[in-house]
């Protein structure tokens, strides 16, 4: 191999287990990578890749991509990114909650009910939240095609009774169905962190005193003393 990238030459001592030297000369034969069974070069299109198979106890790998298309290319890859992220936040926090804008629906049940038992203008601050969850599960609604104002009445009738917390809207039909069921799941970590950032930029946008224009006035002209004083004769 040679002209490697430093990200490629990286990946390569991680899943040969080599270390990367600067010189030639100072390369040791404990820097030397024994730890993959099978190297390769194989014609994948149009271009040649290098394939390091059977390693023994690999830190880095690769996944190969294709498509008929750049832009087809492109969302494959967004869409493994996604996934790998789904994945890792799984790990970290392996704690899910029901998808289909089940929980914005029920978390917004739960805040009209407790609304309800508060006095004076602060209960607003509890329905506004409210009323902004149902957004998720209007737009999921929207998407689908489906009848909104109809669909997320029946969800909302369907968590009044508090007992079908897990009931939201399939993204496919376009109705009302157990999310448990489906199989459709969010991340519980993903899922706080957009409730706060939610509140947090709501509470930033009501503590704004004054807008500060980015725009400057023109410098007005200033007006002249008096009339300018008459020439001369000329002698």
């Amino acid at each position: 191999l040679r002209r490697v990238r430093k990200t490629d030459n990286n990946r390569i001592a991680r899943a040969t287990g080599a270390t990367i030297v600067s010189r030639t000369s100072e390369i040791q034969e404990s820097d030397i990578g024994t730890q993959c069974g099978l190297f390769s070069v194989r014609k994948i299109g149009d271009e040649y890749f290098a394939f390091f198979e059977e390693c023994q106890n690999p830190k880095a790998c690769s996944s190969v991509l294709r498509g008929p298309s750049k832009d087809m290319l492109n969302e494959v890859e967004r869409n493994l990114h996604d996934a790998m992220g789904v994945a890792r936040n799984v790990v970290l926090e392996p704690r899910l909650l029901p998808g289909g804008g089940a929980v914005e629906m029920a978390v917004g049940q739960e805040l009209t009910r407790r609304a309800e038992g508060i006095e004076g203008v602060e209960q607003w601050a509890y329905r506004a939240v409210a009323q902004a969850l149902e957004v998720i599960p209007r737009t999921l609604a929207q998407n689908c095609g489906a009848n909104v104002v109809r669909v997320v009445t029946e969800l909302r009738a369907k968590h009044n009774s508090g007992e079908n917390s897990t009931w939201g809207i399939d993204g496919e039909k376009g109705v009302i169905a157990d999310m448990k069921e489906l199989g459709v799941w969010d991340t519980f970590s993903v899922k706080v962190q957009t409730f706060k950032t939610a509140i947090e930029a709501a509470c930033m946008l009501l503590k704004i005193d004054e807008i500060v224009s980015g725009i400057s006035k023109k410098k007005e002209q200033p007006a002249a003393s008096g009339p300018a004083p008459d020439e001369e004769e000329a002698m």
